[in-house]
């Protein structure tokens, strides 16, 4: 059985691993022997969250037991494999099925580390399990929106971006078309054009059709700017240092896709991925220029930095035009978010109640929270041009994360059920189970919900 890191599947050397928290901590001490509970005091251990202590043996250790808070919420296992030795575990005791598939992911997100470039300074300790498909597919999502955008785009650029598409696609029997360069204009696509004519490597729209006609339709839309300098209006360093993560809306719709096809969900699925870099050149789109958008609606461009939303313009239309049972975007979008949200809580936007219900009931039910903004309309006058329909942004700093919703909302069709999220994609510092950079937010909800609109 091909595992992922963290896990094995055999037995042999094995130490018990238990699980406790502090309302269960007296129970579990009571069938402890004398020796362990003297040796639980000596060490204060409590049963807090994140806690973690070897049990003695006559030959060393003779088991384990770690603390946890929401034994429902994976990333209360995420300490498990570095606060233990890089040795084999297995788990004992009485549990339930959703708490075992709850420490077998978050185990999984614990023991990943980026190591494309450098292996990591120590292994983690390993899990023995059986393989359970379910937990091995939504581990598997996580980490490939983990791996796109760790990877620098030097290596993760639109190129690589289709690659990846091209491989998923084979691998479950889905079709493919790549629209790239100046096709784009030929096939009305002018934003993602517009975005991406700077950089030596050419936009494109990648598009990929998966399921049976039959099943309901279900659009997801990606942000795919591998890198962002602003354009002419351009980042400080600051700002630019990790813009190689401006694809994580990519990333997250690329994961769910290949999630959807992996568990054979009954839905007719549509990938699209609007992937660019917004590079400074001669051929680099200004402010003030006034744009052709694929929908027909004229948009002046008040700041490049804004790029996000004018390829995701195009795609949205391009979505639109198909009719799905309803669109899902994902983008790396604003600033705007984190400062109303910080950098855990997903912004999400709907313009339909039952659809923002189901995800934000699924990210309660996953432990995966998103949480509702408002589509708050009469803030359409911070998006007031004087000489094309509408700009992309304008003087005010007010709302930005709503108008940015605002302006995608435009060219989703009247009737259309959407929703967009707004990820950051990102954990700034290492925490438990959350090593520091590419992360997946909103994405077990999002496939939560998909599976149960498509019964279950």
């Amino acid at each position: 059985m091909n595992l992922p890191t963290g896990f094995t599947d055999t037995t042999t050397d094995a130490l018990p691993l238990h699980v406790v928290d502090r309302l269960r901590l007296s129970g579990w001490r009571a069938g402890q022997s004398a020796a362990n509970v003297a040796w639980l005091d000596a060490h204060a251990f409590d049963g807090a969250p994140g806690s973690a202590l070897l049990l003695p043996g006559d030959d060393g250790a003779s088991g384990a037991v770690i603390g946890v808070g929401d034994p429902l919420d994976p990333y209360s296992y995420g300490h498990a494999p570095f606060a233990l030795p890089a040795r084999a575990f297995r788990l004992v005791g009485e549990h339930d099925a959703a708490v075992v598939a709850a420490l077998q992911l978050g185990w999984g997100l614990g023991a990943y580390r980026f190591s494309r470039y450098r292996q990591p300074p120590r292994a983690p300790a390993t899990l023995q399990v059986e393989d359970d498909a379910e937990v091995r597919d939504a581990l598997a999502a996580c980490v490939r929106v983990r791996d796109l955008v760790n990877t620098p785009t030097e290596h993760m650029g639109p190129d690589q971006l289709e690659q990846v598409a091209c491989e998923i696609a084979e691998r479950h029997g889905a079709k493919i078309e790549v629209i790239s360069g100046d096709d784009l204009l030929a096939r009305n696509f002018p934003a993602i054009h517009a975005v991406g004519r700077a950089s030596h490597r050419a936009p494109r729209l990648i598009s990929l059709q998966w399921g049976d006609d039959a099943h309901p339709h279900v659009a997801l839309v990606g942000k795919g700017v591998c890198f962002d300098t602003g354009g002419l209006d351009l980042k400080g360093a600051d700002g630019m240092r990790n813009m190689k993560k401006d694809m994580g809306g990519s990333a997250h719709a690329i994961a769910l896709a290949e999630w959807v096809m992996a568990r054979k969900l009954p839905l007719r699925i549509t990938l699209l991925v609007a992937a660019v870099e917004n590079a400074v050149g001669p051929n680099a789109f200004r402010p003030g220029e006034v744009i052709d958008t694929r929908a027909g609606i004229s948009v002046e461009i008040d700041n490049t930095d804004a790029e996000g939303r004018l390829v995701l313009c195009d795609a949205l239309a391009y979505a639109g035009e198909q009719s799905p049972e309803f669109i899902l975007d994902f983008a790396t979008l604003t600033g705007a978010a984190r400062i109303a949200l910080g950098p855990d809580l997903p912004a999400l936007y709907s313009n339909d109640e039952a659809l923002a219900a189901d995800w934000l009931a699924a990210g309660q039910q996953q432990r995966d929270p998103v949480w509702r903004m408002p589509l708050w309309r009469p803030y359409w006058r911070y998006l007031t041009s004087n000489i094309a329909d509408i700009a992309n942004g304008g003087p005010s700093k007010m709302a930005g994360s709503v108008t940015a919703a605002l302006y995608l909302e435009r060219f989703v069709p009247a009737a259309q059920k959407w929703a967009h999220l707004d990820v950051y994609s990102w954990n700034d510092a290492d925490r438990p189970g959350r090593p520091c950079g590419g992360e997946a937010q909103g994405l077990r909800a999002a496939f939560a919900m998909l599976q149960a609109r498509a019964g279950g």
